[in-house]
């Protein structure tokens, strides 16, 4: 083997890397998942922008979250990021429906906002970050980061707090918002807070976890013991063989 051919330390930071940025990608959606969260907020505040009717404009953020989802079934792709899209616009139709007030479409997303970034803090402040959770069976580690890996776990606990602190920033722009503007003005901000600080969000996160170690690989493990059961086996079958 050359020294181009061995591995060097810089290699294996770039492979973190890019398995970071994977799990990430599929954790969140990517690119796609962005885009089927905002535009159903969208066509409703331009719909309602236009001309002030809550019902097409419900409908019609209702009828682009379906599309999302039957578009994803077709091509075969996976839906729990349409399909938590269609549950959120659903609930929005049904507030602002209920109470005749356009400005109640956005509050159950507000709600779950501010509960989300509650529960990023609480769940750090307990020792088991949010974040690790979720991300855990993306990196197929589940939670070995709680007590074989404290490097990771503690990755995990700042990525979390960055989370619960974003979203809880996030809050107390919208909750003023949703008491002293107007339907069109609170739908805009809105629309333009979705995107960047969830980007900021998982910027940092991949920051974090880029720094931290490897993964241990729970499954991984769990089919080497397996061999291993089967091999030892094997050998003892083959031992009582012999003595036969």
């Amino acid at each position: 083997m050359t020294s181009l051919d061995k591995p060097t330390e810089e290699t294996s930071a770039d492979d973190a890397r890019a398995v970071t940025e994977a799990a990430l990608f599929e954790a969140f959606g990517g690119v796609r998942g962005m885009v089927e969260t905002v535009v159903p907020g969208l066509l409703f505040v331009t719909i309602y922008t236009i001309n002030r009717d809550l019902h097409l404009s419900a409908i019609a953020a209702l009828a682009v979250s379906l599309v999302l989802v039957v578009v994803r079934l077709v091509m075969k792709d996976t839906v729990k990021h349409a399909f938590s899209g269609v549950f959120g616009v659903a609930f929005g139709v049904v507030f602002a429906m209920m109470t005749g007030n356009a400005k109640d479409f956005y509050l159950p997303g507000m709600l779950y906002t501010l509960g989300l970034g509650l529960a990023y803090i609480i769940t750090t402040l307990c020792g088991v970050p949010l974040i690790g959770l979720i991300l855990g069976p993306v990196f197929k580690e589940n939670l070995s980061w709680r007590t074989r890996n404290p490097g990771r776990k503690k990755a995990y606990a700042k990525a979390s707090y960055a989370w619960g602190a974003i979203l809880l920033a996030k809050c107390a722009i919208l909750f003023p918002l949703y008491w002293w503007a107007d339907t069109t003005q609170l739908g805009w901000v809105l629309v333009a807070l979705k995107i960047p600080p969830f980007l900021l969000a998982v910027y940092l996160t991949w920051v974090f976890l880029a720094k931290a170690p490897a993964p241990i690989d729970v499954f991984a493990e769990m089919e080497a013991e397996e061999k291993a059961a089967e091999e030892r086996d094997r050998q003892a079958a083959a031992a009582r063989s012999a003595e036969q």
